[in-house]
């Protein structure tokens, strides 16, 4: 079973940025969809961003766009989320998770997760 471990949350000022790192146990890294995903406090999960198998295509939730940034390094079995301008509102546990299907943004479309990592932005 594959294992998704995040890393790279904190504590950060507004305007600031942070990198979220996912990495992946297993070999077949490449064949899945990646996705980010966050949960504030009181609230549901809600999809963040999503990459396709090649890298090419990549999808973001409105309240995120032009901020953040997904990619993946295969040779690494990582995915990362590049966050800059941060705001309060992104105050939440992020988490990566792992899908089969392509173009996948919702989040019973995607079968393995990881623990999170807690992002807190200050105002």
């Amino acid at each position: 079973q594959v294992q998704l471990v995040e890393s790279g949350g904190g504590l950060v000022q507004a305007g600031g940025s942070l990198r979220l790192s996912c990495a992946a146990s297993g070999r077949t890294f490449s064949l899945y969809v990646m996705g980010w995903f966050r949960q504030a406090p009181g609230k549901e999960r809600e999809f963040v961003a999503t990459i396709s198998r090649s890298g090419v295509n990549k999808y973001y939730a409105d309240s995120v766009k032009g901020r953040f940034a997904i990619s993946r390094d295969d040779a690494k079995n990582t995915v990362y989320l590049q966050m800059n301008n941060l705001k309060p509102e992104d105050t939440a546990v992020y988490y990566c998770a792992r899908s089969s299907t392509s173009l996948a943004i919702h989040r019973n479309e995607f079968g393995s997760w990881g623990r999170g990592t807690q992002v807190t932005v200050s105002s």
